[in-house]
């Protein structure tokens, strides 16, 4: 079970982070492809390799979180595949083994009485989707060990959202990340997505909660049982990382996880 971090708004520089990383003990960053240093069109794999070979570490990559590989729009989705696809490129290029990836829920339109999600009202057209996507990642992929790992967050639960994660799980290249405190911040109701396929479980974002201070807290800081989750990952041999969104947290983070023998 490997511990990394996520990329912070305080070390914009890669080598800065990649020291950081080093110091702190940890085997991986977590790229964060929401930052303009980190977009896939300015990712040189030569400098990544290099950094990483000097610093003794790995990193997985976190798209954006806007990707919507399915959206109706052919322009928009062919865009964001390319994206992944240039993504897959370059982790297939320096061994990065997880991509992480936010399922975009889509649009939806607000009657007086209920939403409408649009990609549940046209359930032929998303699944279609889908389903290209997942092919084409596939093929992209092929043998090289790297797993594109659905992130839970807020519409983790929608029932559409889920038979959607189904589709891409029929293809082993995905898997599935799981975010503690998007969980706990929605009152636990993606667990039982998580559950349901745990033997495709791969990765952690692993942070505190509270109900008044939210998430990406110090572990430690917040109410959840992380010793439990801890388990989980060992269990399934997840790499986790450290999301918290400071230096100072990223640091007792670590001293918490050092005080419980882990």
């Amino acid at each position: 079970m490997d511990f990394g971090m996520p990329t912070l708004l305080e070390t914009k520089s890669l080598e800065v982070c990649a020291a950081l990383c080093h110091e702190l003990g940890l085997a991986f960053i977590e790229l964060n492809m929401d930052l303009p240093e980190y977009q896939a069109d300015m990712l040189d794999p030569s400098q990544l390799s290099d950094i990483a070979g000097r610093f003794g570490i790995y990193y997985t990559i976190h798209l954006e979180d806007t990707a919507s590989p399915w959206d109706f729009n052919n322009h928009i989705a062919a865009a964001y595949i390319e994206t992944v696809l240039q993504t897959i490129r370059i982790a297939k290029r320096i061994s990065i083994p997880v991509l992480n990836m936010h399922f975009h829920q889509g649009e939806y339109f607000t009657l007086p009485e209920r939403k409408v999600y649009l990609f549940k009202e046209y359930p032929y057209e998303y699944r279609q989707k889908l389903i290209a996507f997942r092919d084409t990642c596939k093929a992209a992929i092929g043998n090289a060990d790297i797993k594109i790992c659905i992130e839970n967050t807020r519409s983790f639960q929608l029932d559409y959202v889920e038979e959607g994660i189904s589709l891409l799980l029929e293809s082993p290249v995905f898997g599935l990340t799981f975010d503690i405190g998007h969980n706990a911040g929605n009152n636990f109701q993606q667990q039982p997505v998580i559950e349901h396929n745990i033997n495709r479980l791969h990765h952690m974002h692993l942070h505190d909660y509270e109900r008044t201070h939210g998430d990406h807290l110090p572990l430690g800081e917040g109410e959840l049982d992380l010793l439990k989750y801890l388990h989980i990952a060992k269990t399934h041999n997840c790499r986790v990382v450290l999301e918290t969104k400071t230096i100072a947290g990223l640091k007792e983070s670590i001293e918490w996880i050092k005080s419980k023998g882990r």
